[in-house]
């Protein structure tokens, strides 16, 4: 199980320098990925999202591509040897005509025309960098998969022990109803007499009616379908691919099942559990909306 928060980055050499991509995920009910890259590497964007599609199933996805280069890296030295030669040339036809003795130096050639030498900001090559950035993006992606598995590994264990407290009080409300049937039933026929007075009918006939008004009072299909539910939960909780929407079904089936007992609880104690239910439950569907 993964979490949708995580966080991973990785760096790939290219001349002159780095590409360094960064991947950050938080929440989000849908996948939703933003890019953020340098203008010569625009063209890759559509490739670039498909990759993370295929990494990612849902979450607030942010990726930054940048292109790192030392100040010392990003000039270079160019050198107009023709230029140079061309100079020379003339200061030394100079020199014949003139009848001036000596040599034409470096100094001189400088002074002469400073462009010969010069310092040039290094030239791009996108396409060449192209392999560089897919490398990138691949290592941070699964720096980011690896940091999003750790999470998953401690929201799945706290999942585990709340999905194991409320099968805890499942079986609590079972007790409870299970030990309150007869003594409601038994309430529900003294308050018949009570009412009805001299004009109690014959109790077989009673009996009948009393038992369908216990029937609506029974939780046992409720604790049925609760239990199924849970062992459904644990078996998504054991789960490698995006369960998250589905944890999050089960979690309202859940919370239906809790609501109805609570509606036919007639007992403080069946109450009580029912509410204990609903405090864990809303703590579940919180962590399950972390997950993907």
């Amino acid at each position: 199980m993964r979490s949708m928060t995580g966080f991973g980055r990785a760096r790939a050499v290219v001349p002159g320098g780095f590409i360094t991509v960064e991947v950050r995920s938080i929440n989000s009910r849908f996948l939703e990925v933003k890019l953020s890259l340098p203008r010569e590497h625009q063209l890759l964007e559509p490739v670039l999202r498909k990759r993370v599609g295929e990494s990612v199933e849902r979450g607030r996805v942010d990726i930054a591509i940048r292109r790192e280069a030392p100040e010392r890296r990003r000039r270079a030295i160019e050198i107009d040897t023709e230029l140079a030669r061309e100079t020379r040339k003339a200061w030394m036809k100079v020199a014949r005509d003139l009848g001036v003795p000596g040599e034409v130096d470096l100094a001189l050639l400088r002074q002469t025309a400073p462009d010969i030498v010069r310092l040039a900001e290094r030239s791009l090559s996108p396409k060449g960098e192209q392999p560089a950035v897919a490398k990138a993006l691949e290592l941070a992606l699964k720096a980011h998969d690896r940091d999003r598995r750790r999470e998953g590994r401690h929201l799945a264990s706290d999942m585990r022990g709340r999905v194991d407290t409320l099968d805890r009080l499942r079986r609590a409300m079972q007790k409870v109803a299970a030990e309150m049937k007869p003594i409601f039933q038994e309430r529900l026929e003294k308050r018949l007499k009570k009412v009805l007075g001299k004009n109690v009918p014959d109790l077989d006939r009673l009996v009948p009616e009393v038992a369908l008004v216990l029937d609506k009072a029974d939780i046992a299909e409720e604790m049925t379908r609760l239990e199924a539910h849970l062992a459904a939960l644990r078996g998504l909780l054991k789960e490698k691919a995006g369960v998250g929407k589905r944890i999050e079904f089960l979690l309202q089936e859940v919370l239906r099942e809790v609501n109805t007992t609570g509606s036919k609880a007639n007992h403080l104690s069946l109450t009580n559990l029912v509410i204990e239910g609903k405090s864990e439950l809303e703590k579940l569907r919180e962590q399950a909306a972390n997950v993907e």
